[in-house]
């Protein structure tokens, strides 16, 4: 943890702990949390999400699963490689212009992806890119401001901003595999642009910081002298190259163990609805147990579920097991990151602790899942059954 000593010197950390120590816990900022809610719905649910739509484009013969599953993971790349940019834009122009640029960003991303559904070049540039950076400018966002309103209830808030990316998840599954099967991926990008924009910019307008962000550096190095920074930043680096494995593939899995496209997109939304329920109730536990022991179960229990029920799923039954606990675990990680920056390094640290962390992130976003479809690629691909899969498995769970 960080020193006792160094408050004496430190004006940052003095400020935090004067800052926390006046916390409303709660009044406007259960606002917040509302507003970062909607907008944790649009950026995680969009990318946990993923899956379905890449199971379509596949079908329409636009790229093979590696590749498509680089789009997805280019978007989501680009939070951690910008985390520390953003942080300053955040700090220049306010954390509300920072979030409705942000879904400004991405309502134009999926808008024009639905002129590029058949050109896989063009999909890298939109929901990879303008993608990317429309959510890396909310997640920003997101992960930062609700901890200035709560000291003993920040773990609570944290799961519960965090819990609309995994309903978000949940509910964009099953809407998008109807849309998908109705009106085609054109349509349903424009769709899922409109709606984006129609609920994501009210809950921006929403967002406000109480105390000012401290400015500061890029980049506080100083902070790497920290055993406790070392471990979370670490384990973020490593923990996050599995965790896009499971709803990237669960749908293109459901197909090959012959499982319709309907119950594969089924399969997402529980996931991310088990990921909804482990962000509230491991945000609570971090109240309580303390936010790095709860990570640290997330994180095993994740590596559990695909190392030991993922491989031996080959009906539906099991398949529901897996998605409940790996979900659950998954969805672990993220409410508990921010509550353990937010607590060891205060709040007015937060954003450049939380930046410099969420950057050590870049690598396991963007080659976790393309790995694994790599993987699937050199042992035969889907069409060649669960035979296929195991080597994807046991490397996200080995990870």
């Amino acid at each position: 943890m960080w020193e006792p000593a160094e408050d004496s010197i430190d004006p940052i950390l003095r400020a935090s702990r004067e800052a926390d120590s006046a916390v409303p816990e709660g009044g406007y900022g259960w606002v917040v949390v509302t507003g970062c809610f909607v907008i944790a719905w649009w950026i995680i649910g969009t990318s946990y999400s993923w899956g379905v739509i890449q199971s379509a484009l596949i079908d329409d013969g636009l790229a093979t699963p590696a590749v498509l599953s680089f789009v997805g993971s280019l978007a989501a790349a680009l939070i951690s490689a910008l985390a520390i940019v953003n942080s300053r834009v955040m700090r220049r122009i306010g954390p509300r212009r920072t979030g409705l640029l942000g879904i400004a960003l991405l309502g134009l991303s999926e808008l024009l992806s639905s002129f590029a559904v058949k050109n896989v070049g063009a999909m890298f540039a939109t929901s990879g890119v303008i993608m990317g950076l429309g959510m890396s400018l909310c997640f920003s966002i997101v992960s930062v401001i609700p901890a200035q309103y709560f000291s003993r209830k920040r773990g609570l808030a944290n799961g519960i901003v965090f819990a609309g990316g995994g309903l978000g998840g949940a509910v964009n599954s099953f809407a998008l595999d109807a849309l998908l099967s109705r009106v085609g991926s054109a349509w349903a990008y424009r769709v899922l642009a409109l709606v984006t924009l129609a609920t994501g910019l009210p809950a921006a307008w929403l967002i406000k910081e109480r105390v000012p962000i401290r400015g500061s550096g890029f980049v506080e190095w100083r902070l790497f002298k920290s055993f406790t920074f070392l471990v979370v930043f670490l384990a973020g680096a490593v923990g996050t190259f599995p965790l896009f494995v499971p709803p990237f593939f669960l749908p293109l899995y459901s197909k090959s163990i012959d499982l319709s496209s309907s119950t594969g997109a089924g399969l997402v939304a529980g996931f991310n609805f088990s990921s909804a329920i482990g962000r509230i109730c491991c945000g609570a536990l971090c109240d309580k147990l303390g936010a790095l022991n709860v990570l640290c179960a997330s994180l095993t229990l994740s590596a559990v579920s695909m190392l030991a029920i993922w491989p031996v799923s080959t009906t539906l039954g099991p398949m529901i097991v897996f998605v409940i606990v790996n979900g659950i675990s998954n969805g672990g990680f993220f409410s508990t990151m921010p509550t353990v920056v937010g607590n060891v390094f205060g709040s007015a640290r937060v954003s450049v602790a939380m930046s410099m962390i969420v950057t050590g992130w870049a690598g396991g976003y963007l080659m976790g899942a393309p790995i694994a479809g790599y993987l699937l690629e050199a042992y035969g691909g889907a069409e060649n059954g669960l035979q296929a899969y195991r080597p994807a498995m046991f490397y996200a769970a080995r990870v």
